[in-house]
């Protein structure tokens, strides 16, 4: 139950937070928030991760990237029912990964692209902007590993 819950969270605090910026934000208007480090701005990402794809014409892209979203909610949703439902942490990494999911899906389907607005940036050096929904993803694909890991550690020491 708590997969669901989680990825709900996520796709509620996603949605809350791009509409919040959506209805304050101009398009490409950006508000420091730690000055030389974090700004809250206000930008539409036509392609994946770090705008991965964003040259593809329209009408390949946005199917494309629908077909996947949708493929990879199934395929998550599936293998958490079929073989993860005792397993903690790779449940909570899931339903992080499907809340990002879904929440990014819906901007496709509603605006055709990902709305953005956390961008990182030290210096010269800088972050492409993404959202809540990236950062559960992220998160999520990150406690994966991190399970992985402590997996093979147990394995070593039988």
């Amino acid at each position: 139950m708590s997969f669901y819950l989680i990825a709900l969270g996520i796709i509620l605090l996603d949605r809350a937070t791009k509409l919040v910026i959506i209805q304050t934000l101009r398009l490409g208007q950006g508000i420091p928030v730690i000055p030389g480090f974090l700004d809250i701005v206000f930008v539409l990402n036509p392609g994946a991760a770090f705008g991965f794809l964003a040259t593809l014409s329209d009408e390949v892209r946005n199917p494309l990237f629908i077909l996947i979203s949708i493929l990879a909610v199934v395929l998550i949703v599936f293998y958490h029912t079929r073989y993860l439902r005792s397993h903690r942490l790779v449940s909570v990494a899931l339903g992080l990964v499907l809340g990002g999911a879904v929440g990014n899906l819906i901007d496709r389907l509603y605006y055709g692209m990902v709305v953005d607005f956390l961008d990182l940036h030290a210096g010269p050096y800088h972050w492409p902007a993404f959202n809540v929904a990236d950062s559960a993803i992220s998160v999520g694909v990150s406690l994966m590993i991190l399970d992985m890991l402590l997996d093979w550690r147990r394995e070593r020491k039988t």
